[in-house]
């Protein structure tokens, strides 16, 4: 016949006298907003890669006006569109609980693909195509692209901050 042991129940500690302390880790000083750093991230992907299909180039030819997405204005100009994509996707990936590896901090890959895309729109904002001649200007799209790079760069610097 089986026998069932009796579970061990720890004695409760007397009411004058108070609980012993558990240390449950160092309280982590919080940030300004915690999680900015992410939703920044995520709104300058996604005004990124929409930036992409605005005005970058206007002009005027033969009587009409013109305007040029960033889309037509090369590889570059998709280029910045999978850029915006991909910070989108980094966002949706740590919302999975898909997370890079520790020797790759997301904050830097972040930082790295708004710098390249700082770039990729500084090139289109100095030179215009030859293929583009009749755009004499630059639209407010390839502003909007240029805050949205840098803006992905201070994403990037935020969420360092948030990491350490």
């Amino acid at each position: 016949m089986p026998v069932q042991t009796p579970e061990f129940i720890p004695p409760e500690p007397p009411e004058d006298e108070p609980a012993p302390y558990e240390p449950g880790g160092y309280p982590r000083p919080a940030g300004m907003l915690p999680g900015l750093g992410e939703r920044l991230t995520w709104l300058s992907g996604l005004v990124l890669a929409l930036s992409a299909f605005t005005g970058w180039y206007v002009g005027s030819g033969e009587g009409l006006r013109i305007a040029v997405i960033g889309w037509h204005t090369g590889v570059l100009g998709k280029l910045v569109f999978f850029i915006g994509l991909a910070l989108i996707a980094l966002v949706l990936m740590r919302e999975a609980g898909i997370e890079l590896p520790a020797t790759v901090p997301e904050s830097l890959v972040v930082i790295a693909l708004g710098a390249v895309a700082t770039i990729f729109v500084l090139i289109r904002a100095i030179t215009i195509p030859e293929s583009l001649l009749p755009a004499d200007g630059r639209g407010i799209g390839i502003w909007i692209s240029l805050v949205a790079a840098l803006l992905a760069v201070a994403a990037g610097i935020v969420r360092a901050g948030e990491e350490m």
